[in-house]
C-alpha cells in the first residue's frame, strides 16, 4: 500500500499524474471516501494527465461520464445504487475491459469489483484541506 499525503490542490493534482502515468488503459481505480474528499478534483487531475481536453465533472446526475484521452476513461457515481439491479442498469459490467473505470462511491458495489481493482480510500487529514490517499493496488 502507498500512503499520500495532501495538504492542498496542487499535490492532489502532482498525485493525480503520478496514478496517470502508471496506468495502462484497463484498470478499474476504486475510490472509497465521504462527501467532499476530493474524488472528483483526483479524476480531473488523471484524465487531464492523460490527455483529455472534455471538462471533468461529477456524474452525480449522470451516473457515467466519459472522457477521451490516451485512454477512454468512464467515470461512474455509485452513490444512488442500492441493488444488482440498479448496478447493472448503468452499465457498469459492459465497461469493464474497454477503458480506465474510475469509481466514486465504491462502498455501494464493492462485491461487483473485480479483483485486480485499485483501491483508492481517501480520509480527511489533520486539517480541513488535508487529505490522506492509501492506495492499493498500483505502484506509483
Amino acid at each position: 500500500m502507498t500512503v499520500f499525503k495532501s495538504t492542498d490542490l496542487k499535490q492532489t493534482e502532482e498525485l493525480g499524474r503520478k496514478i496517470a502515468d502508471s496506468l495502462h488503459g484497463t484498470e478499474v481505480i476504486a475510490y472509497f471516501g465521504g462527501l467532499g474528499m476530493g474524488k472528483t478534483t483526483l479524476t480531473r487531475a488523471i484524465a487531464e494527465a492523460l490527455g483529455t481536453e472534455d471538462n471533468v465533472s461529477s456524474p452525480t446526475f449522470a451516473i457515467v461520464n466519459e472522457y477521451h484521452s490516451k485512454y477512454n476513461i468512464y467515470h461512474f457515481d455509485m452513490y444512488r445504487v442500492s441493488s444488482w439491479e440498479d448496478l447493472y442498469s448503468t452499465g457498469f459490467f459492459d465497461y469493464l475491459d474497454t477503458g480506465v473505470l474510475i469509481v466514486e462511491w465504491s462502498e455501494n458495489i464493492e462485491n461487483a469489483l473485480p479483483e485486480n481493482t485499485v483501491r483508492i480510500t481517501i480520509t480527511k487529514g489533520d486539517s480541513d484541506s488535508e487529505r490522506i490517499f492509501e492506495i492499493e493496488g498500483l505502484d506509483i
